[in-house]
Order: structure tokens, then C-alpha cells, then sequence
């Protein structure tokens, strides 16, 4: 279950509970309907935090696409210039940059699905606060009978209020807010590689960066014939 239909629950359950300790039911009602709106406003700001990642995380991976493609065009034009270390320098570059593209668009990608879910579960409260808008008359009507049922039950039967079970029902409504609070805190997994691992890599790719060498070559030949 997602924190924010936890949160829409967690409202459900204790509506009762809050409205039955109103004076005034009316003014009640509408202090808890702008309380909602208050966690709706939250969780935009969580949302917009999201966003924001996942729209960093598209403009890196874009980024290191375009190097990978800009090398790609930079090792060509040093074969026609008839120079193969540079051209070899080129496609080493290119291979970091490959694995960033796809280190980037699997970020991107992760980033993007919890953004889409925590847009769907934002819409879910939304639709939850204006349902309780357009119920409030009722939701009133309600309350004044709970809360008649209430002095007649304690008239009869001498119970006290159960504040422990009130309280304790009061945190952990504090606890889920701060659960959803620190549900768009995406942590982003460090994929920068040591100097030591990229030297290895390139010194384990060097047949490849030949290979890859060789083919341009092959295709600049069949161009210019």
C-alpha cells in the first residue's frame, strides 16, 4: 500500500474520532479540510522533487549520448587526417561514455517510474479531499449523531474518555506524515567509477577499440572508392 493511500486511510479512520471532540462541527470540518490541504500542498513539493531528478537524470543521460556519438564523428575525422592515435583516444573516450549512457538511462528510467506513481497517488488525494468536500454536509450530520451516541453510551455505561488509544492514534499519524515526507527522497546510487578501474577497462578493451578502428577504416575506404 502507498504512504500517500496510507494517508487517505489514516483520514478515514480517525474522522470519527476528531469530529466527536468538536464544538462546533462545522468549523471542525473545515480546520481538518484545510489540514488535508496542507498534505496535499506536501506532496506536490515531493512530486516537483521528483520531477526535478528525473528530469536531471534524462539531460546527464542525454548528455553522455551525445559524447558518445560526438567521438564516434571526432575518430572518423582523425582517420582521414591519417591519425590513428588520436582516432584511438576518440573511441576510448567513447566507451566511458557508453557505459555512462546506460549507467544514466537505467537511473533515469527507475527515477521516471516513481515518479509516475507518486503523480498517480498525489491525483488519488486529490480526488479523496474533494470527495469530502462535496460529503461535508453529510460528514456534519454524522458527526452531530456520533457525537449524541457518544453522551448517551458514556451516560449509560460511566466510561472515560480513551485517551491512551487517542494518542496513540495521534502519532501515528505523525509518524505516516513523516513516512511520506521522506517517501520522494530518492537516493541516487553513485556509479563514477576510480581512475585505477577506468585504466583496466580501457587496457582490457584495447582489442576492441581495435577492432572498432579497423572497421572505420574499412567503412572511410569503401566511401572514398
Amino acid at each position: 500500500m502507498s504512504l500517500f493511500k496510507r494517508i487517505g486511510d489514516n483520514i478515514r479512520a480517525n474522522l470519527n474520532s476528531l469530529l466527536d471532540k468538536a464544538e462546533d462541527p462545522v468549523k471542525m470540518l473545515e480546520q481538518y479540510l484545510r489540514d488535508m490541504e496542507d498534505d496535499i500542498a506536501d506532496a506536490e513539493v515531493a512530486v516537483a522533487k521528483q520531477i526535478a531528478v528525473v528530469k536531471r537524470l534524462e539531460m546527464s543521460y542525454k548528455d553522455a549520448h551525445a559524447m558518445v556519438e560526438k567521438r564516434t564523428a571526432q575518430a572518423m575525422q582523425a582517420i582521414e587526417e591519417s591519425r590513428d592515435d588520436l582516432a584511438k583516444k576518440a573511441l576510448e573516450d567513447k566507451k566511458i561514455h557508453a557505459g555512462k549512457t546506460a549507467d544514466y538511462q537505467a537511473q533515469y528510467e527507475r527515477a521516471r517510474e516513481v515518479a509516475d506513481n507518486l503523480k498517480k497517488q498525489l491525483q488519488d488525494m486529490k480526488e479523496e479531499f474533494e470527495n469530502m468536500q462535496a460529503n461535508k454536509a453529510t460528514l456534519v450530520a454524522r458527526a452531530e449523531a456520533a457525537k449524541a451516541q457518544k453522551e448517551i453510551n458514556k451516560t449509560m455505561s460511566g466510561f472515560g474518555k480513551d485517551t491512551a488509544r487517542k494518542g496513540f492514534e495521534r502519532m501515528e499519524a505523525k509518524v505516516l506524515q513523516n513516512e511520506a515526507e521522506a517517501a520522494a527522497a530518492l537516493e541516487l546510487r553513485d556509479y563514477n567509477k576510480s581512475l585505477d578501474e577506468e585504466l583496466a577497462e580501457l587496457g582490457n578493451s584495447a582489442s576492441e577499440i581495435e577492432e572498432e578502428l579497423a572497421r572505420l577504416k574499412a567503412d572511410l575506404q569503401k566511401k572514398n572508392q
